[in-house]
């Protein structure tokens, strides 16, 4: 199977293009090739973009809205189908699959009924006889460059809210999950979205990454992925005066406090930890305990890791699947050496799961340390993998300043309960989430979903924020005075 590109309504023939294979990383397994894209491919979508956004501008945003009610209706038709893709070619395990393709359906009907919102303001003018308002208007071809731990999530977190407000865009997905892409560009197709609205074109960020940002007719850029990369994409971009969006890595904790549900705490930081196989940029890589609970939490958390099952997705019973690919397991396992060489005591895991059938994925062994230092490389760094460290602590304030030592600021969770605690710590925890009683991740759709520091530079995906990326606004005055009023002169 191939694929191949989906410009202005069509699918691109493969020609001389190159491919690469995409493998499923619980077995190793070929499920497709995927074509590298060049330079040219990218020109031809924003050209097809270009042209399918003047025409879709002036369709009304309610109308706008129907084809992403379609959208969902037909995700909703193929979630399972769209779920099992998702298993095989990023790992997570089905349920989580299943999970995501619903956060997509929820997103295509949540941002549909935008289109008959995408409010402005009307204000009352300082002159007689003048009318003041402000409106949404869209910006025009948008590019989208996707990671590929969310590969249905986020992209239709960007896509839905860009297609409503009148934009028409390219994508690029990660080069290790285009099935996904390949599947929503079919879903695009039988939704019947006019041809050059939404556009897929596969290949690596090197070449069609930095092409769509270069490229002059893209004026907006929304980005998911490294920091290192991000800030690529922000100097870039800052130079065309391209808005840029960025949504980057993080280093969460889930802070336990003395009173706190140690039960609960526990199964928030499994679900938090180990999810997508600590995949996820608000994976919990960091617990800071409160000293007078942490023998038991760690007695607590050992008990339940001994019960995680690890192996290929597709298996209902399994709770953790792969990693991405062997670099990951490389770098993983690189920072538990770091770990151990810092001092950190390793209390479980440390290992690349090789024996029997998992020899044929990319697995690795859940990690725990214990009395690590606030300050050492594994506390301070993304690792992108199920590795937690457990930080200990002697009080509220101390929690606090610890979660906020990082350079990120995504996510962070409190498990206390005391109502003076809880409202303390989400006024101080500086991140962009914060949760309470529950883990690190989970993310509903309606919220604006993004970070502080170095997680991001102030965009939100998801909820009402996500379309001030992909909106500007525009002052509009009316006068009816029937002559020349000059405002803060006349008016003075």
């Amino acid at each position: 199977m191939q694929l191949n590109n989906y410009i202005g309504g069509k699918w691109q023939d493969s020609g001389d293009a190159k491919y690469v294979p995409v493998t499923n990383p619980a077995n190793g397994e070929e499920l497709a090739q995927v074509r590298l894209s060049t330079k040219e491919d990218v020109n031809l979508a924003v050209a097809a973009a270009k042209e399918a956004q003047k025409k879709w501008a002036l369709v009304p945003a309610p109308k706008r809205a129907d084809y992403l009610y379609e959208i969902g209706r037909i995700m909703k038709e193929k979630k399972e189908h769209l779920a099992q893709v998702l298993t095989k070619e990023m790992g997570k395990v089905i349920e989580e699959g299943r999970g995501e393709v619903q956060e997509g359906i929820d997103m295509a009907f949540y941002m549909a009924g935008e289109g008959r919102r995408l409010f402005g303001e009307t204000t009352p003018s300082e002159l007689a006889d003048k009318f003041a308002m402000s409106v949404r208007a869209p910006i025009g071809v948008v590019g989208l460059i996707t990671p590929w731990n969310f590969p249905v999530a986020i992209a239709t977190w960007k896509s839905f809210p860009a297609i409503v407000a009148g934009n028409t865009f390219l994508w690029k997905p990660a080069t290790e999950t285009p099935m996904m892409a390949y599947e929503m560009a079919k879903v695009f197709e039988e939704a019947g979205i006019p041809a050059g609205v939404a556009n897929v074109v596969f290949g690596s960020g090197s070449e069609v990454g930095t092409a769509m940002i270069e490229h002059p007719d893209v004026k907006v850029i929304s980005f998911t992925g490294s920091t290192e990369t991000g800030r690529s994409v922000a100097e870039r971009g800052g130079r065309h005066l391209k808005k840029v969006s960025l949504e980057m890595g993080g280093k969460n904790a889930v802070i336990v406090m003395d009173d706190a549900d140690l039960g609960l705490a526990v199964e928030g930081i499994l679900w938090s930890a180990f999810g997508t196989a600590g995949q996820r940029c608000t994976a919990c890589s960091r617990v800071i305990v409160h000293k007078d609970v942490k023998e038991e939490l760690e007695s607590l958390l050992l008990t339940a890791m001994e019960q995680l099952t690890i192996g290929d997705g597709m298996d209902e019973t399994v709770k953790i699947g792969p990693v991405i690919n062997k670099k990951a397991l490389e770098k993983i396992h690189n920072y538990v050496q770091i770990g151990k060489d810092e001092g950190a005591k390793l209390l479980v895991g440390g290992e690349i799961l090789a024996e029997g059938n998992l020899g044929k994925g990319n697995y690795y062994a859940p990690t725990l340390f214990t009395n690590v230092d606030r300050d050492s490389r594994i506390a301070q760094e993304e690792i992108f993998g199920p590795v937690v460290s457990l930080i200990e602590v002697s009080s509220l304030e101390e929690a606090i300043e610890v979660n906020n030592s990082v350079t990120f600021g995504l996510s962070s969770s409190i498990f206390s309960r005391d109502v003076n605690t809880v409202f303390k710590a989400q006024r101080d925890l500086d991140t962009g989430i914060v949760y309470v009683n529950a883990g690190t991740t989970g993310a509903e759709i309606h919220l604006p979903f993004g970070g502080t520091k170095g997680t991001g530079n102030g965009h939100r995906d998801s909820g009402v924020a996500a379309l001030d990326v992909y909106t500007e606004w525009k002052s509009i005055y009316i006068d009816f005075s029937g002559k020349l009023q000059r405002a803060q002169i006349d008016n003075s």
